[in-house]
């Protein structure tokens, strides 16, 4: 098994070009959502290091961004919690599809972390930048200021996209991505 990191800015459209791979993905944004939806161990272990945020279960996403506002060392604290319990999905994924040709790990912090491994396959997406914000914007409960937050505790994107093998341009138009995609497989595949 092979597997393919896809890096990016936030809003470039790491998930979907994800998906187009039609390889087991592994969307770790979906998965901690999952958590606040689902763990009541993740919740109380927020409700012990921030009472003053977390008082109900499933967790709320707005008491998650109001944590992370408030207090810069809250976002420290959460990710603590939230990223062992995504670490142990992860590898349960892996686990479970290690005889796939390839897995697709859709992580943001897939650097950040050191979750890659030496021989990973990195794609960097690349994207304009107002392309990046007209998508943010269409999400709900987009939020400038956490939006920022969480650019400050990314890597520079000229960092990851120097450690990627593959580039993918997007332009959010589908066939031009599958287009990227064929490419790389077939020159994975070699």
């Amino acid at each position: 098994m092979k597997r393919i990191g896809i890096l990016g800015d936030i809003g470039s459209g790491k998930s979907y070009i994800a998906r187009k791979f039609q390889y087991p993905v592994f969307n770790a944004d979906l998965e901690v959502a999952e958590l606040y939806k689902k763990n009541k161990v993740v919740y109380h272990k927020l409700k012990r290091v921030l009472p003053k945020y977390f008082n109900k279960f499933p967790i709320d996403k707005n008491d998650i961004s109001n944590a992370i506002l408030k207090n810069d060392k809250n976002l420290k604290k959460i990710i603590d919690i939230v990223h062992f319990e995504v670490r142990k999905k992860m590898n349960t994924f892996l686990k479970k599809n290690k005889k796939k040709k390839f897995v697709i790990l859709d992580i943001p912090l897939l650097l950040e972390n050191k979750i890659n491994r030496k021989n990973d396959i990195l794609i960097f997406v690349q994207s304009q930048k107002s392309k990046i914000l007209k998508q943010l914007k269409k999400r709900k409960n987009f939020n400038k200021k956490l939006f920022n937050k969480f650019k400050r505790i990314q890597l520079p994107l000229d960092y990851k996209k120097k450690k990627s093998q593959f580039i993918i341009k997007n332009d959010f138009t589908n066939k031009s991505i599958i287009k990227y995609v064929k490419n790389i497989l077939k020159e994975i595949h070699a």
